[in-house]
Parts: C-alpha cells; structure tokens; sequence
C-alpha cells in the first residue's frame, strides 16, 4: 500500500463549527467531541468497524436542538472522505455489510458513484433515543452522502429496540465503508469504472 489516505477539513457557519480529520487506513481509533453523546457513540461505531481514525470536533447551537450539529458533522465527514479517497484509483468502489445486534439487524450498500443518492428505510420503533431524535439519524447520512458523493442504501432489516436499530446502521455502514474505500491489489491504479472516471 502506498501513504495512507488522510484528510482534515474545516467547516463553520453561524450555527456550528466543525473539524474532521481522518485516516482511512488506519486502526479505528477515534477522538469525538461533538457535544451530542449518541452522536459521539455512533461515530465510534464508524471508526472501529470501518477501521478509519476519526478526530472530530463540533461545536454547535445545542441550545436550540442537535440538528444542525449532527447533520454538519455528517457534511464534514463527508467532505473529509471525498477528500481522502482523492480519484478513486484502484478501490473496491463497492461495499456492503449486515450486522446484527440482538434482534435487530440492518443492512448498508455503498457506491463510490460520484454521484449523491440515499435510500433510507428505517422505521425507528419510538421517537428518541436517550435524548437523541432519531429523525436526526438520516439528516446525517443525507449530509454525509451530498459531499461524499456516494450512493447509500440503508435498510434496517428488523428490530424492536430504536438504540439497536441505530446502532446496527451504524456499525454496517463502518463496515461498508471500509469495504468500499479498500484498496485492490488486483486493480491497482485502475479507476472502477466503464467511464474511466467516478
């Protein structure tokens, strides 16, 4: 393997200030600040079974809701990811993984497409988890997707506990997302695509 594939980014705006870096090849380990607790928890879902160091840090307008905090980490991580798998030479572009936790189970496909597209089919069993809305759970993967330039498929499959239908989604998108951004000795220096570009 050649470097290994990093990335920091900066965002701010009037609601949030937020810093991403990341190694898509590395360990899993993780720093997370981002003044939302199931955030940070899921986010380590992400890090640990896609084995990416994730160094986030937000701060946002948690006095109003975790909205715009959550769905600006997910558009930073995503600007963060775009910007470390760089052209695309020589990934699997595609990935996918199903993980269940107790009676729960989720599946996630990812496609380096160039393209932004999600389909997200979760119907969460109660409205909040701890303090954590779980409509907030889509608005992150629609930020991740539109600056990650990816189309995601995520599909919780069964489950009667929200925190574990959430965590499921979680853990399977870590693992799809390794997957996809992993690098094929067989095609090395090749772009996964018909096109020659993605």
């Amino acid at each position: 393997m050649s470097t290994q594939r990093t990335a920091a980014v900066v965002r701010n705006t009037n609601e949030t200030q937020v810093r991403v870096a990341l190694n898509l090849d590395g360990t899993g380990s993780q720093k997370l600040n981002t003044g939302v607790p199931f955030l940070d928890h899921m986010l380590d879902q992400i890090a640990r079974h896609g084995l990416i160091d994730l160094d986030i840090e937000a701060k946002g307008d948690l006095h109003i809701d975790a909205h715009h905090t959550v769905e600006d980490v997910g558009i930073t991580l995503g600007q963060a990811v775009a910007k470390a798998i760089g052209d695309k030479k020589g990934i699997r572009r595609y990935g996918h993984a199903y993980v269940p936790l107790d009676e729960a189970l989720s599946r996630v496909v990812i496609d380096f497409s160039g393209r932004p597209g999600l389909e997200f089919h979760v119907q969460f069993t109660r409205a909040t988890i701890g303090a954590f809305d779980v409509d907030l759970t889509r608005e992150f993967f629609q930020g991740f997707v539109n600056h990650a330039l990816v189309t995601l498929h995520i599909d919780n499959l069964r489950g009667a506990n929200a925190h574990h239908q959430c965590e499921t989604v979680f853990k399977a998108f870590g693992r799809a997302l390794r997957m996809a951004a992993e690098l094929d000795a067989r095609a090395a220096g090749t772009i996964p695509s018909t096109k020659g570009s993605l």
